[in-house]
């Protein structure tokens, strides 16, 4: 048995990146208290779209911020309580895999937004 080939799965859906761009912050607006991780959401996007943060790291931060945005999922994010766990668990993983890509400006920078928010 050979071992999977895992190039594939950074390579990003067409138009994804894209897509992330135009709805995270709607996204991010809509969910403001009620979503507990929605400060490390921001800091992922930010190291998302940080040049300096390597290729294969950005494209799985846009994947999961991807699973993040998307209306549609495996728990849709209407059902009380549970509805945003699947995607809490998308980005974890993503982040725990990446951490240290995303740096202390990044959380800064996410924490100043929430901050200008309130």
């Amino acid at each position: 048995m050979t071992a999977p080939d895992l190039s594939q799965a950074l390579v990003p859906l067409p138009g994804q990146e894209r897509y992330v761009r135009k709805r995270f912050w709607q996204k991010v607006k809509r969910t403001l208290g009620r979503v507990p991780f929605v400060d490390q959401a921001i800091a992922a996007y930010y190291a998302a779209v940080d040049p300096s943060t390597p290729r294969a790291a950005r494209l799985v931060l846009m994947a999961a911020l991807a699973y993040f945005v998307m209306p549609a999922d495996v728990v849709p994010d209407i059902v009380a309580v549970f509805g945003f766990s699947d995607d809490a668990a998308v980005l974890f993983m993503a982040m725990n895999a990446l951490g240290p890509h995303i740096k202390k400006t990044h959380l800064q920078r996410a924490q100043a937004y929430l901050n200008s928010e309130v």
